[in-house]
């Protein structure tokens, strides 16, 4: 005997795959997400707090973030800024983006 679920799933989280997490952040990158703020950026999100971050720049473009963690993602995307970069790209064409690894 089978059971099926019917259960609704949040299509921006389809399209905003994870490319990292480390210390409680996890950073996403929208397919796509070139119209909005008009130049490359993650989404993070820690502990129920959302913001948008710029690449490479790493200015905070929208949202709250705790001071702590958002120099741990800048510090982050300096080290990965050309990893980020790539991602952008393909993110922006509808490409497979790639893991990072995690700030250590």
């Amino acid at each position: 005997m089978f059971e099926i679920y019917n259960f609704e799933v949040n299509q921006s989280y389809l399209l905003m795959p994870v490319i990292s997490m480390f210390y409680g952040i996890i950073i996403r990158m929208f397919y796509f997400d070139n119209k909005e703020h008009h130049l490359p950026h993650i989404h993070v999100e820690y502990s129920g707090q959302n913001a948008v971050v710029s690449i490479p720049a790493g200015d905070l473009l929208t949202g709250k973030f705790p001071a702590g963690k958002l120099k741990l993602v800048q510090a982050w995307i300096e080290i990965h800024e050309d990893e980020l970069m790539a991602n952008w790209q393909l993110a922006t064409e509808g490409s497979t983006v790639f893991k990072i690894d995690a700030l250590k």
